[in-house]
């Protein structure tokens, strides 16, 4: 019984030195591309792929969200006559978690499964390999421009569902509850402070990396075959799931604590 569990352990420090070695050698070939101007059109076409494409769904989300949040909370806020308190609620749930985490939940899975095929595919077909016998390192060509791409544009996403969660929440407040609009938006500027919304914005960079490095990594060292592609896909979808919900657990964490350091008077709502 010690045996097997002993080389289970093994394997998993070895896989994580493997995917922190791969991590590192991604993030400095991103920063070699940022000093190479012929490597841009890599990165802007990834831009277009990974980001442009993920909007309609990352608003889409958000606004969904928005608006299952004010029918949800409306009854529990009007049973103590406080249902115009309601934008409070939902604009720094939005802004806060719910927003860039299901903004990067949905990333995860249209553009880490994306990326994992993609270069799965290569890999089995040893396309990275062909890569690679030219003289041009696979990691340079392939996995610099997505992590870039992912990178600078999942703040941004971020943003569009924030804003479309706070007009659907808006929108189903004032125009199916009743709520009055002037009241809604009074208590909302007065809840939702400048810190909320910078912290759900700083979370999207590491959640972009996260996405793009796991996605890239499950790729890369996928098993042959169609069977071997479609298992790194659902690999690449799980750890990028489970590492946005620990990175955020960490932010929530960490932030709080820098909050109170700093604005000890004030609540941290």
């Amino acid at each position: 019984m010690i045996e097997p569990l002993g080389a289970r352990t093994a394997a998993c420090v070895e896989g994580f030195g493997r995917f922190g070695r791969f991590a590192g050698e991604s993030f400095r070939a991103m920063g070699s591309t940022l000093f190479h101007p012929r490597s841009y059109y890599l990165v802007f076409y990834q831009m277009h792929v990974i980001g442009v494409k993920s909007v309609p769904v990352v608003m889409a989300t958000g606004a969904f969200v928005g608006m299952i949040l004010a029918i949800q909370a409306y009854g529990q806020l009007a049973a103590m006559g406080l249902e115009e308190r309601l934008g409070v609620l939902i604009n720094i749930s939005v802004v806060k978690e719910l927003g860039p985490v299901l903004a990067a939940v949905m990333l995860a899975g249209r553009v880490g499964g994306a990326l994992t095929a993609e270069l799965g595919t290569m890999n089995v077909t040893e396309q990275i390999a062909a890569v690679q016998s030219f003289g041009v390192s696979p990691i340079q060509y392939l996995v610099a421009p997505r992590v870039l791409a992912c990178l600078l544009l999942t703040p941004f996403l971020i943003i569009y569902a924030d804003l479309l969660g706070i007009l659907g929440g808006f929108f189903v407040s004032v125009k199916q509850l009743g709520i009055n609009a002037g009241a809604y938006w009074d208590y909302s500027a007065r809840g939702v402070e400048l810190w909320d919304v910078s912290t759900g914005i700083l979370k999207g960079f590491f959640f972009g990396g996260a996405i793009a490095v796991i996605s890239c990594y499950k790729g890369f060292n996928c098993r042959e075959g169609a069977r071997g592609v479609g298992e790194a896909c659902t690999e690449a979808f799980v750890g990028c799931f489970i590492s946005i919900l620990a990175l955020n657990y960490m932010f929530a964490v960490i932030l709080s604590a820098i909050y109170k350091i700093f604005w000890p008077l004030q609540p941290l709502i």
